[in-house]
């Protein structure tokens, strides 16, 4: 391995990608440093503390913390994801996309195009949002966040165009990234946004044994437990199922085509991480409505209800990925597609007819390893927060009061460690590592070298 890491700088080409990729990395990183004016940096800071938990929380972890100072990249690159969702979903309720999308790379440049233009309006719309949440909000002492000195139309669109125009540089950096790096360019500056912290979380964990805040016997067992969570969540990245697919002979002139037998290969995350932040963005809406109305008691009391540890918590999140999980397949997945391009190119699974009965197996497998797919998503996301928070037996209705005293503490109150990556941020980071090591891997093999591994090949998550 050490040596396949020295081919990567001895080959020039790939050098030139690897150096470029770490210079745009590095450029974002800058931007995410770099505060947006007319913003009180003390009020900001004891406001999003406060906020840690809430929704907030959840989507500055994917800015790389830049949201947390209100940064020129504070949006990111999550208006570009949002966007090519959307366009994602009017393909499948829209022709004129569906027929862009079967054009090959003319249609999909267009699409492309398009989806630059709804990030930039989803950009416009956000940080209309934020600037105008900015004037609203105070610290927890009760200092305003935007100095009304500052505050008007002038503040709102400063903001406005520094954030649009941070998300659209961001989004060029990817674009960038993915034609003249190692590719993945949207996929590593998210993962360049999350692991960022982790050399000051190792710094925090290693002061707080220093200092005997924290217990040697419980950090140990944890980051066995975090090595092993990875290698589950490799495991399952790569888990397909294979169906057998075989093709007819055809005679063509003097030539015999087809005959040979392949397989389709049905991923059991075929949804990715997706499912993931549909859920999350919609479980915590009550958070954000607590935040905005601090004098509803209702909204206050559900909220309670909905935090972390709480039983209603852990069912509403499952559920949720469950259904985003389904939901999300079928747009982007369709079934009798499949079946038709395999009829039309004389393939056949052995023992299944073409056409309509094919299809249905197909949906039928994929129905059933999807629900693998999302109880396995399910699991990895609220396996963090269990250990952080534990599983509040007593605030399940009726019941919980009277089974609360036989369970053990570490159950019903957590670790109380920090797992800093949570579950969301954990598929993200070893989705893309994987995906990256396949492509630098591949440009090795390519060029006659050895990969990272002699007996076989890295694969990344087929997409």
């Amino acid at each position: 391995m050490i040596d396949s890491f020295r081919n990567i700088f001895a080959i020039p080409e790939l050098r030139k990608r690897v150096l470029f990729t770490f210079g745009l990395l590095a450029v974002y990183r800058i931007g995410c440093a770099i505060p947006t004016p007319g913003i009180d940096p003390s009020a900001l800071l004891a406001f999003m503390n406060a906020q840690a938990d809430s929704f907030l929380g959840f989507i500055n972890t994917f800015t790389g913390g830049s949201l947390r100072r209100i940064a020129i990249f504070s949006l990111g690159i999550m208006p570009y994801i949002t966007a090519s969702i959307i366009l994602q979903l009017l393909t499948v309720v829209w022709p004129y996309l569906e027929k862009l999308s079967k054009e090959g790379d003319l249609g999909r440049k267009k699409i492309t195009q398009y989806t630059r233009y709804g990030t930039v309006l989803i950009s416009i719309i956000q940080g209309s949002g934020i600037a105008f949440y900015l004037e609203k909000m105070s610290s927890p002492g009760g200092l305003p966040l935007v100095p009304a000195k500052v505050a008007g139309w002038g503040f709102v669109a400063m903001t406005v165009i520094t954030l649009t125009t941070g998300t659209a540089f961001v989004m060029w950096l990817g674009e960038q990234i993915s034609e003249r790096g190692i590719g993945n360019g949207i996929s590593l500056i998210i993962f360049a946004g999350i692991v960022v912290g982790f050399v000051p979380a190792i710094a925090n964990t290693v002061n707080g044994l220093q200092r005997g805040n924290l217990d040697l016997l419980k950090v140990v067992p944890l980051v066995l437990f975090m090595v092993a969570v990875v290698a589950f969540i490799v495991y399952m990245e790569r888990a397909q199922r294979r169906i057998p697919i075989q093709y007819a002979k055809r005679v063509v002139g003097r030539k015999v085509y087809g005959g040979q037998s392949t397989y389709l290969p049905l991923r059991v995350n075929t949804g990715g991480v997706i499912p993931v932040i549909f859920a999350g963005s919609v479980v915590t809406i009550p958070t954000v409505l607590a935040s905005m109305a601090p004098n509803s008691q209702w909204v206050q009391d559900t909220a309670q209800y909905i935090k972390y540890g709480q039983p209603i918590y852990y069912l509403l999140q499952t559920v949720a990925i469950v259904f985003f999980s389904y939901f999300y397949i079928s747009i982007i997945f369709n079934p009798s597609d499949v079946a038709d391009n395999m009829r039309k190119y004389g393939g056949f699974i052995p023992g299944i007819r073409p056409g309509k009965r094919t299809s249905e197996y197909i949906d039928r497998i994929l129905t059933r390893i999807t629900l693998v797919g999302s109880l396995y998503l399910a699991a990895v996301c609220l396996l963090p927060e269990f250990l952080l928070t534990g599983f509040h037996v007593a605030g399940i209705p009726w019941l919980g009061p009277r089974i609360d005293p036989y369970f053990p503490l570490w159950f019903k109150e957590g670790m109380g460690i920090t797992f800093y990556f949570g579950g969301t941020s954990l598929l993200i980071v070893v989705g893309v590592a994987m995906d990256t090591i396949q492509q630098v891997e591949s440009q090795l093999v390519m060029r006659n070298y050895e990969g990272f591994m002699k007996r076989s090949r890295i694969r990344g998550r087929v997409r």
